[in-house]
């Protein structure tokens, strides 16, 4: 029996939890997931700050293109920075069916939703425990431990959303068919579209998307608790929590996908590319009546970034499990199989840039000034990647 808190185990892990690895890179089986989720966190690790440097050293219209693309967008539309997190809570969604294929394997069963009640219970309680975990975690990196009070603590999070989303998936994907699990997440989407745009807030009226006039707003304001992280809203709020539930079925959707053994990997590189141009293509469309926007969460935005996940996905798994090419991704398997304990790490329990200053500033003073920035930004990196090479050469991988 795991700990009902935090495990870091010194073996190879387990495919059940958000964040938790699929596998290590020796073994050829879906690496490719792990590397995607060290690419997506490699941006918010320390990678933003090294693009950042260059366009400023540089002033290379690209790499001033590229450091646009690493901030939010202040409301309606997205950037790259905006995919971010969206896309962890898709390969956490695809990790699903994995995590179960021994338990359907050892009883003869093809689908989750064939699973009896008393298999299942076991499940929905290490869902609900993981759950807990990371709102609790998210509320550490929000500063629960300054005691500031209850009003001045704020409880929506990043990882609190991961917790909650994947749990309402998880639900979803041990109930019902695949069939199904396709119908909730487009009812959901158009259910949240209906109610953002029908239904009135009080002082505003109906389908007003504003960050103090929209339905999502007025709920955070009535019903969260504590601090909100933009005072009349917050991005991680509660309504606007419903729609990623479809954001992590589409990953277990794919996940299943990725399973089905009555499929080619080519096949499964196409199916992936070509719904995804095809979820892109319908997010714009939808954006002209539902504009594409991170703070609510809305079903544009929902399907755009799902169907920009499905092509990310689909272009790792082609090149890194399809074509053998593995190598090159070994830094993003490092962090992508200690996902969860680098993002706390690095959001300001460890300071890694007091410890990159300490090893090589004298070496960053043998550079001009506007290229300093650029080997601070580097040395992060190498000590955050220094941390996660001891950690997976020992095994050693956060479990929650």
């Amino acid at each position: 029996m795991s700990s009902p808190f935090l495990a870091v185990m010194k073996s190879s892990p387990a495919l059940t939890a958000p964040g938790t690895p699929v596998a290590p890179i020796a073994t050829g089986r879906l690496v490719s997931l792990d590397a995607l989720r060290g690419f997506d966190m490699f941006w918010i690790m320390s990678g933003e700050h090294i693009i950042h440097a260059l366009a400023k050293a540089t002033g290379w219209p690209v790499l001033l293109w590229m450091s646009s693309q690493l901030h939010h967008v202040d409301w309606n539309g997205c950037t790259f920075y905006d995919m971010i997190f969206p896309l962890f809570l898709f390969i956490a969604g695809v990790s699903m069916p994995y995590s179960l294929q021994g338990k359907l394997k050892r009883a003869g069963l093809d689908s989750a939703e064939q699973l009896s009640f008393a298999a299942k219970k076991p499940i929905y309680q290490s869902m609900l425990r993981r759950t807990l975990i990371l709102i609790f975690l998210g509320m550490v990196v929000n500063g629960l431990f300054a005691f500031k009070g209850y009003e001045q603590t704020r409880f929506a999070s990043v990882l609190g959303r991961i917790g909650l989303a994947w749990l309402g998936a998880g639900i979803i994907f041990l109930n019902t068919s695949t069939r199904g699990q396709i119908g909730a997440a487009v009812l959901i989407l158009l259910g949240y579209w209906a109610t953002l745009m029908w239904i009135p807030v009080p002082g505003f009226g109906a389908g007003v998307l504003t960050p103090e006039g929209s339905l999502p707003s007025y709920i955070d304001r009535l019903f969260l608790p504590g601090k909100l992280h933009r005072t009349v809203y917050d991005p991680e709020g509660l309504f606007s929590t419903i729609p990623a539930v479809a954001t992590a079925l589409l990953g277990m959707l794919t996940g299943t996908l990725l399973k089905d053994t009555r499929r080619s990997m080519n096949q499964k590189t196409l199916a992936m590319l070509g719904l995804g141009v095809s979820l892109i293509l319908l997010g714009l469309l939808w954006d002209q009546i539902f504009p594409i926007n991170k703070r609510l969460w809305t079903s544009s935005f929902t399907v755009y970034v799902g169907g920009w996940s499905l092509v990310f996905l689909a272009v790792f798994y082609y090149i890194i499990d399809v074509q053998g090419f593995q190598k090159w991704a070994f830094p993003f398997v490092l962090i992508g199989t200690n996902s969860i304990l680098i993002y706390l790490a690095s959001d300001g329990i460890v300071n890694f840039a007091h410890t990159a200053h300490f090893l090589f500033d004298g070496f960053s003073q043998f550079f001009t000034l506007p290229w300093q920035p650029v080997i601070q930004a580097l040395a992060v990196t190498a000590v955050q990647l220094s941390l996660l090479y001891v950690l997976y050469r020992n095994k050693l991988f956060l479990k929650i």
